[in-house]
């Protein structure tokens, strides 16, 4: 490691260790096989529990809870229209993360 490289690392805010660990926490929400394609599915557009769910293999209740805590990490907000809830990305990083789990596992 560079001089300057160690510097940069030394002049992180204190609380650096507090976002690590939120960073950490929202990540290890992300790492499930059915959030991952929940994920997928909502950058392309916007979907009802109901639809996620039977893409997904999972019932409804199932869905709704894995929704619910990608939702507290704020990467998904969700619109009522009548009786059907809609979710969509809220958070524009997430597709940054998905290309790379993309490139990573699923190219052929």
């Amino acid at each position: 490691m560079t001089t300057e490289t160690k510097q940069q690392v030394e002049e992180q805010p204190q609380n650096g260790a507090a976002k690590f660990a939120d960073a950490a926490e929202c990540l290890k929400t992300l790492a499930h096989p059915v959030r991952l394609r929940m994920v997928q599915m909502l950058l392309e557009g916007r979907y009802t529990v109901g639809e996620l769910a039977q893409d997904c293999g999972v019932p409804d209740n199932v869905a709704s809870e894995h929704l619910r805590l990608m939702q507290r990490c704020g990467f998904f907000t969700s619109q009522r229209d009548g009786r059907r809830v809609y979710y969509e990305v809220a958070e524009p990083h997430l597709e940054n993360l998905m290309n790379c789990i993309k490139s990573r596992f699923l190219s052929e």
